[in-house]
């Protein structure tokens, strides 16, 4: 870890259960040596899980930027997202407020609450984008769903051999914690990583004959890809409008 704190985002809807999972994460995953530091999105409502975690105070985003207190002194710190925010707008903030933190990232969580998900299948737009971006995938929240509903949901994602990890959640628990927060990154996206693919733009045959240049660039992720009038080719629901 280089002494750097090991820095985890954690997604999902508002309700969705995560700062109760955080709280099992920390206790069962970590070691009395090590200091964790939860910071949820200002707009988070507070939870009764809040009485178990060290929170330094809360982040916000400005614009395309993203503030948050200081992580000086952790060991682990996680930044739980506004579930009820556009997740794409506040992961493209993160990766910005990452570089700077002092932080490394180590993975980002998605939890996902089944009732709301089964409730409403518009919202698969919405989670298809989180688990894009996803080192783990928790799924909670799943008392009254019916089997077949939870066998249907993780095959969309299996039958696309997704590089993360499935788990689930019960009672607020996770099977394996260390499991969990193990700093391996398995997402699907390449956002964060150190050397990203290049995508070469031009016509060879043009380029032979002189008159066009051959161009390279980091190839941009497609929920992050915009417009020319600036929204993104790839649009999820407003989660907001389906929660309560």
């Amino acid at each position: 870890m280089n002494g750097r704190p090991l820095v985890y985002l954690i997604l999902g809807a508002a309700g969705s259960g995560r700062r109760e999972v955080v709280a099992d994460l920390i206790e069962g995953g970590l070691g009395a040596e090590d200091r964790a530091l939860v910071i949820p999105a200002a707009g988070e409502a507070p939870a009764a899980a809040d009485a178990k975690l060290s929170i330094p105070g809360r982040w916000r985003r400005e614009g395309e930027r993203m503030e948050a207190p200081s992580i000086e002194g952790a060991t682990h710190v996680f930044v739980i997202a506004d579930g009820r925010a556009n997740p794409i707008d506040q992961i493209e903030a993160f990766r910005g407020w990452v570089g700077m933190s002092g932080g490394e990232l180590a993975r980002i969580i998605c939890v996902i609450d089944c009732g709301l998900a089964a409730k409403h299948p518009p919202l698969r737009a919405w989670f298809d984008a989180c688990v894009h971006f996803a080192d783990v995938v928790l799924l909670n929240r799943r008392e009254g769903i019916e089997n077949k509903w939870m066998s249907d949901f993780q095959a969309h994602y299996t039958a696309q051999f997704l590089p993360c990890l499935f788990e689930l959640v019960k009672a607020g628990h996770v099977r394996n914690p260390a499991l969990i927060l193990e700093p391996q990154p398995r997402r699907l996206s390449h956002v964060f990583d150190e050397e990203q693919d290049w995508v070469v733009t031009g016509d060879d045959e043009e380029e032979a004959e002189g008159d066009e240049e051959i161009e390279a660039h980091p190839e941009e992720d497609p929920y992050l890809v915009r417009r020319p009038g600036g929204r993104r080719v790839k649009e999820i629901p407003d989660i907001a409008k389906f929660l309560a």
